[in-house]
């Protein structure tokens, strides 16, 4: 519950009376395209538009008893309306009013998604350029490969958030349908033109061919994509509590005044807001697993999916939204030590020159393979007895052979890896 009550705006655009307005909103468009066909009287129309409204409540009571949430629904605005009431819901189906409903909240939820994004994305270029040329080592398999700068990390999660977000919007119009094409999709009680009428109106574009609900590919894409957006979020928060770990401690997380961190141990400052993104990244991975089993339904409907969408659109939209929200916290207050980088750049003894000189030397006429092997047997030799790489290629023989010092001395510069930082950089900002 924490999400929804962090996160005020999409915990509220979930709550069932605004997914009844939602519902009512359908229904009084779908009224007015009937008038205009002339099929309904026109002041009919007016009197619906003008008393109709309902109770969740009432429509909860109503339940009870008839076992189905839209006859429940339009019982109770039935109540409100009167003898107009007749007019509601002409040639539906209830799905007709619940898919295309649910299309107008996941849009909407889809739009909020979409600037927590473009918010998150200015707070990655500038800490990427304040680290821009903030050395630090670059791992592969957590060991020390080649020196990079910390700049770069925010470069990469900036790219990753711009791909989030061309799919999101995509994501935005894929599910951006509506369906009133009656119980099997057939128009059977309803003209075509209605469906138009009302799609136009709710800035929806007609479902192509439907069955009696709106493909579930569209909410299996949709959710999917949320998780995508959760996978980067962990990511970085993978990252994070990496480099928080005190052996490392090259950044942390946020703590703030009188935060604690352990019950029993005061010193404690742990990266439990990146485990918790980490945590929930889990949660919305499972429902897009969920949304991708809904798509397959018995011929034309069953009423499978429609239990599971009850909790994972509303949950996975939640928790995206509070998910990006925390992440640009946590980046915003992140504490970066890039003294600490220094050191730890210098623990493996020089020894990420190691591809450098293995070039050089191939570059002099030794084959391939011998100058692995020599370079491979300094390396080893630098790293248990504790010796500074560059000592010991100064003194092999074999190495002299094709290198002079100056050579050496010169492999050794730091500056030769960050050469392409600003080429990097004008590809990912422009």
């Amino acid at each position: 519950m924490i999400p929804r009550y962090t996160r005020p705006i999409m915990g509220r655009l979930w709550e069932p009376e605004n997914k009844f307005q939602k519902w009512l909103d359908v229904e009084i468009a779908a009224c007015e395209a009937w008038a205009e066909l002339a099929e309904i009287p026109v002041d009919a129309v007016a009197v619906i538009k003008r008393k109709a409204k309902f109770d969740v409540k009432r429509i909860d009571e109503i339940e009870k008893v008839v076992k189905h949430d839209v006859i429940a629904f339009l019982t109770s605005v039935a109540e409100n309306v009167g003898p107009e009431s007749r007019f509601i819901h002409k040639g539906l189906t209830s799905s007709d009013i619940v898919d295309t409903a649910q299309s107008l909240l996941m849009r909407e939820a889809s739009d909020i998604i979409i600037k927590d994004i473009k918010g998150l994305m200015p707070v990655l270029e500038k800490q990427a350029y304040k680290y821009k040329n903030t050395p630090t080592i670059g791992r592969s398999h957590g060991v020390h490969a080649e020196p990079m700068t910390f700049g770069l990390k925010f470069a990469l999660w900036y790219e990753d958030m711009k791909r989030n977000l061309v799919r999101m919007k995509r994501a935005k119009e894929v599910i951006s349908v509506g369906k009133l094409s009656g119980a099997v999709g057939t128009f059977s009680n309803i003209p075509p033109e209605i469906e138009e009428k009302v799609c136009k109106k709710l800035g929806l574009k007609p479902e192509t061919v439907a069955t009696q609900v709106v493909q579930r590919d569209r909410h299996a894409e949709y959710l999917t994509v949320l998780a995508l957006i959760a996978a980067s979020i962990e990511k970085i928060s993978v990252e994070i509590r990496h480099l928080q770990r005190t052996e490392v401690l090259e950044a942390e997380e946020p703590f703030t005044v009188g935060q604690k961190g352990s019950s029993a141990m005061p010193h404690k400052r742990n990266p439990v807001g990146c485990e918790n993104l980490s945590g929930l990244a889990r949660l919305v991975r499972s429902n897009a697993m969920a949304a991708l089993e809904n798509i397959a339904l018995w011929h034309e409907r069953d009423i499978s999916h429609s239990s599971v969408e009850r909790v994972i659109i509303p949950d996975s939209t939640i928790l995206v939204d509070y998910m990006l929200d925390r992440l640009k916290g946590i980046l915003e207050g992140m504490h970066v030590y890039p003294e600490r980088m220094k050191e730890n750049m210098d623990r493996s003894y020089g020894l990420y020159n190691s591809q450098r000189v293995l070039l050089a030397l191939t570059g002099k006429g030794m084959s391939r393979e011998n100058a692995y092997t020599v370079v491979q047997r300094n390396a080893m030799k630098s790293w248990s007895k504790g010796i500074e790489f560059k000592k010991l290629l100064l003194k092999d023989k074999d190495i002299k052979k094709y290198l002079k010092s100056k050579d050496i001395e010169k492999i050794f510069d730091l500056k030769y890896y960050l050469k392409n930082v600003d080429y990097i950089f004008k590809r990912v900002f422009g």
